[in-house]
């Protein structure tokens, strides 16, 4: 069972299993539990909108459980055509955590989306993920 993006809340679910017992030909099996949020990412995914030839960039901010503490030892975007991202790791006073900075490298209007992958130092979640979205348009000429 994946439980990506479950994290904080209660999951259930249920599975309809064929056996070769007469008596018992079918059972239901149920699987339910609390899953623990390994981070808060926020927002989850990133849509960039804009105009060509402005700046188009968003935020992400990745805050680490205190139960599984990371660092981000690198980041890349899987297909890397549209897009640049940077890590900033917070200053102490404002907490633990990073913020990731997305722009858009895009120079004519088009839609693309891509997966950003930041690699943490942390074994039980080695990799998390931020999709992200562009949409980057011409002004209408007057």
């Amino acid at each position: 069972m994946n439980t990506t993006g479950y994290g904080g809340r209660k999951l259930k679910k249920s599975a309809r299993v064929q056996t070769n017992d007469l008596q018992n030909q079918y059972l239901s099996l149920i699987i339910e539990g609390e899953i623990e949020k390994f981070a808060t990412i926020n927002p989850r995914y990133l849509r960039l909108y804009g105009e060509v030839g402005k700046q188009v960039s968003g935020k992400v901010s990745i805050v680490p459980s205190e139960k599984y503490p990371f660092n981000i030892v690198e980041v890349k975007a899987i297909n890397g055509n549209h897009i640049s991202t940077k890590v900033e790791k917070l200053e102490e006073q404002k907490g633990q955590g990073y913020i990731l900075l997305v722009e858009n490298t895009l120079k004519e209007s088009g839609h693309y989306n891509d997966t950003i992958q930041l690699r943490t130092d942390n074994n039980i979640r080695p990799f998390l993920y931020v999709k992200v979205y562009g949409n980057i348009f011409e002004r209408p000429r007057k």
